[in-house]
């Protein structure tokens, strides 16, 4: 049986009303009035950091060496040449002797990816498959883009053992349709006129695409618990599912007015939406949008009840902060350049060579624990900090991000040169042993305390001549 063994999401904390952008830049366009909010990924969020978080969630509590093969879907990679899925699997500490692949260029290449993955576990390549679909799409201001696309990201795994929902069937499409594009060297998104996009795409890809499954395979409507498609117009969501003959409570929520268009990682991300609420012998069918369709039909099993402690998309939604200032969500997204000072202008150097060699500790955030004693130290030492131990070259490596800690001492600079000031710093005492600073994001000085709780989270660390330097921040936990 081949299907999906363990889910994660990430879903960034900021969220900006659609009336708060409607309101500073809509003199530009004025029929850009749209519902609800959307995510936005922090000034130090990118498409590949979300991805590493929705991976650390799908992993939790997993084996990490079992996974033989990692594949990345985006359209929004930091990397033109140079593995983008080889930087998630270094963050996530998965071994080297694994098969990684960037899937891109296409809204659908979540799917695709997701296809790939049970085919290859299927034809006996590989018995363990992870796949990451995230995305942080632009739009130019004042456009319908603008409002609609968010920022987020889903990670399934996929295998053939503990599976807690079985794929039963997929149908694919591959039209060379233009409805939105980005060519090489631009940093906004494209569209055609809207109503050729949602007549002659949404309404009609995945119609023909979910029609031609349930046709496939003789499936009726109502055999069907949730069917989970994005669409960028609501109504039209609402439509293509009648046309098909759901129901409306049959249909997964769009998330449209909560996150936004999230690109490849929407179907994802409504996938795992559905899944947190399946029972075992549902049936859900997950469907993509761009350069035409796929379709998939799944079947949850009885071992979806041991799925437990994710994040997820519920966790995530709850999890938020209103961004009430369109300068600052400009200036996150980098496309309001501002004043960054004498401090700001400072290079960081950026040496491949030392990358290499310290790339467990700096990207994978692997420590040392003594074989001795048993505890742990970030980073890693030869020596045994513990004062009646003192072991030497007694070391086994150990992981720290997907451990939780708590804050010991902090401080708030404001020397510093940050997009959104004070730059935070905190000593974090890790459960189960070590100590180490971090940068803390996603919170204010004011509402950080002493033992608050917190856990780590990758993001981006900076920029120089072409390198983005990745690195692991505290973040306090809140869900």
């Amino acid at each position: 049986m081949v299907g999906i063994t363990s889910y994660g999401a990430y879903i960034p904390r900021y969220r900006i009303n659609r009336m708060t952008i409607y309101g500073s830049i809509g003199f530009v366009n004025q029929a850009t009035i749209m519902p609800g909010e959307k995510a936005v990924g922090n000034y130090d969020e990118d498409s590949l950091t979300m991805a590493v978080n929705a991976g650390v969630d799908c992993l939790l509590g997993l084996d990490r060496n079992k996974i033989d093969c990692l594949y990345f879907a985006t359209t929004t990679a930091p990397y033109r040449e140079r593995s983008n899925a080889g930087i998630i699997a270094t963050a996530l500490d998965l071994k080297p002797q694994i098969r990684i692949a960037d899937f891109a260029d296409s809204l659908k290449s979540g799917t695709v990816a997701l296809v790939a993955g049970c085919d290859s576990i299927a034809a006996g390549s590989e018995s363990s498959v992870l796949v990451c679909a995230s995305d942080c799409r632009l739009g130019p201001a004042g456009s319908f883009q603008e409002e609609m696309y968010g920022d987020g990201a889903a990670s399934i795994l996929l295998g053939d053992k503990n599976v807690i929902a079985s794929l039963e069937g997929s149908y694919s499409l591959s039209y060379d349709f233009v409805d939105h594009w980005r060519h090489e060297g631009e940093r906004f998104n494209r569209i055609w006129e809207d109503r050729w996009v949602r007549d002659e795409g949404y309404g009609k890809f995945i119609t023909e695409a979910i029609g031609g499954l349930m046709s496939k395979y003789k499936i009726n409507p109502k055999d069907i618990a949730k069917v989970c498609y994005p669409c960028m117009y609501t109504r039209s969501h609402a439509t293509i599912g009648k046309k098909l003959g759901f129901e409306p409570d049959q249909l997964q929520d769009h998330m449209f007015t909560t996150v936004g268009l999230t690109g490849t990682a929407n179907p994802l991300m409504l996938l795992v939406a559905a899944l947190e609420d399946a029972k075992p012998g549902d049936k859900i069918i997950v469907a993509s949008y761009g350069s035409g369709s796929d379709a998939m039909l799944l079947e949850v099993t009885p071992a979806i009840k041991k799925i437990k402690r994710r994040k997820g998309v519920k966790n995530s939604l709850a999890n938020k902060k209103d961004l009430t200032s369109y300068e600052k969500y400009v200036t996150f997204k980098q496309v309001l350049a501002i004043d960054v000072a004498g401090r700001g202008e400072e290079a960081v150097p950026s040496s491949s060579s030392i990358l290499w060699r310290d790339r467990k500790k700096a990207i994978a955030l692997v420590g040392t624990r003594c074989k001795c004693c048993g505890t742990p130290q970030l980073p890693p030492q030869r020596i045994c900090v513990k004062p009646d131990c003192g072991a030497v070259d007694e070391m086994e490596e150990y992981r720290f991000s997907d451990k939780k800690g708590h804050i010991f001492t902090y401080t708030g600079d404001n020397l510093v040169f940050t997009p959104d000031p004070p730059e935070l710093y905190g000593v974090i005492d890790f459960e189960g042993g070590g100590r180490s600073q971090f940068n803390l994001t996603d919170c204010d000085l004011d509402e950080i305390e002493v033992a608050m709780l917190t856990e780590c989270t990758f993001r981006r660390k900076y920029y120089d001549r072409g390198v983005t330097g990745y690195t692991w921040k505290a973040v306090p936990v809140r869900v």
